[in-house]
């Protein structure tokens, strides 16, 4: 087995994309009604069947907008406890009402910036910015707490940033070297911002490749939040998952430009959705070639940067070996594991050829990813329709029309991926994604670049 190694130092920081309105993940306490939710939060502490029913409930109460949700949940703000119970639940509490645009909510919100609690604190700042808090007392004792190193000072500078507080920059600009490479990149991003004075952006692109894989998740939202565009090819090539490459895509491109920093808009959706590592700059590299079981093994860690270096060592081992271990190492616990699933549908589209015994059980493997509805595994959906097109044309044809549909695919990245494997297998066949329902304009771009279709 070899051993890993990376450049520079490991840094902690903490990711805060701004979060919707509403979430796929909301609603996961299905059967809870707004009236057990406001039930339990009147409840006593000794009196609920679980320590976790107030976070619950109060999680819960997003799905029901109005002023009795908003009540019960400043009510649950009100209370002054040192219980952990009630501060998980207050925590939480603050972020639905910023969700909920609560803006009566913006008073009591401000006073838990006091609390001895950071993470209260912390949530408090990013509800505030949702919210657009204008007063500024509340502006000032976000910019004393940025002294403070025991606060997530990253969000205190983002939401001071997003409320365009211009009195925050001296304080933000003092952090512009910070040890933490969250609290400088943010930092950076917001001296940009209130300063407009943006020579300094070009250090975020050091941080695309740090060593630590939430440093670099956070650099890309500073990119993102900074709306510098100039660094979208260097965060094209970032190690992280194309989730977060994707979301800077779509953040950044302009809109209904075809091209941008020399990057034509097909090539740059294709390559992400190719996902090749050999296109990324990855951080970490072996000193000796490791075992075909370590590496296989290593699409279970959190890392991308690790995934993508094992997936581009095996994409050079011989099928005849992988797959003996694959079905004894990883297949069936990869389906309860979204990273592992995606690097295995990865490295199934990168071979051209497995063995004869394996073709019925990838292909299987691959319709089910692309059917898949799981919201974790939507990452491997394009990726499995395109090893399908490259290693069982015939089958993925049989498929591509319901998949290339808008109706039965509402997930237009699986679309795009339907119109790129047309081209490779060549179909020729009238289908949904030709016939003039598809309004994304990035597939709308994709299907430009097939030829004709007749009918």
């Amino acid at each position: 087995m070899g051993d890993l190694t990376c450049n520079g130092a490991r840094c902690e920081s903490i990711v805060r994309p701004a979060a919707p309105s509403v979430s796929r993940f909301d609603n996961i306490h299905l059967g809870l009604t707004q009236q057990e939710a406001l039930r339990i939060l009147e409840q006593p502490l000794e009196a609920l069947e679980s320590a976790s029913d107030y976070y619950m409930a109060a999680s819960h109460l997003i799905n029901f907008p109005g002023d009795s949700t908003e009540k019960a949940l400043l009510q649950l703000l009100a209370v002054d406890s040192v219980e952990q119970p009630i501060r998980l639940a207050q925590r939480k509490a603050v972020e639905v009402l910023g969700r909920l645009n609560a803006y009566q909510a913006i008073s009591a919100i401000g006073c838990c910036l006091k609390s001895e609690d950071p993470y209260l604190v912390e949530n408090s700042a990013w509800a505030l910015q949702k919210l657009g808090c204008m007063d500024p007392l509340l502006h000032q004792v976000m910019i004393d707490s940025l002294a403070d190193p025991g606060q997530n000072r990253r969000v205190l500078i983002q939401s001071l940033a997003g409320l365009k507080v211009r009195s925050a920059l001296a304080a933000i600009q003092s952090l512009q070297n910070d040890s933490n490479p969250g609290v400088r990149g943010a930092a950076l991003c917001a001296v940009a911002l209130l300063s407009d004075q943006r020579d300094q952006l070009l250090a975020l692109e050091e941080h695309l490749t740090l060593p630590n894989q939430m440093d670099r998740q956070s650099a890309i939202q500073d990119v993102i939040n900074a709306g510098a565009v100039d660094l979208l090819p260097s965060v094209l090539q970032a190690p992280v998952s194309p989730v977060f490459r994707m979301r800077a895509l779509k953040a950044l491109w302009p809109e209904g430009a075809m091209e941008c920093e020399g990057m034509l808009l097909t090539d740059a959706l294709d390559n992400l959705m190719r996902d090749d590592p050999s296109n990324l700059v990855l951080v970490h590299r072996y000193d000796e070639e490791p075992e075909n079981e370590f590496l296989i093994q290593e699409f279970f860690g959190t890392d991308f940067s690790r995934c993508y270096l094992a997936l581009q060592t095996l994409r050079h081992r011989s099928t005849e070996a992988l797959w003996p271990l694959m079905q004894r190492g990883g297949l069936e616990e990869a389906n309860n594991d979204y990273g592992a699933h995606y690097f295995f549908t990865r490295l199934f589209g990168f071979h051209k050829q497995w063995p004869m015994e394996a073709m019925a059980i990838i292909s299987e493997w691959l319709v089910e990813a692309v059917d898949n509805q799981r919201p974790q595994f939507i990452k491997s959906k394009a990726a499995a329709l395109l090893a399908l097109a490259s290693l069982n044309p015939l089958l993925c044809k049989r498929h591509l029309s319901r998949w290339e549909d808008v109706e039965r695919t509402p997930w237009w990245e699986c679309r795009y991926a339907a119109a790129m494997a047309q081209q490779m297998i060549d179909s020729g066949e009238d289908s949904g994604v030709g016939n003039g329902k598809e309004k994304h304009p990035y597939v709308q771009a994709r299907l430009k670049l097939l030829r004709p279709i007749s009918g």
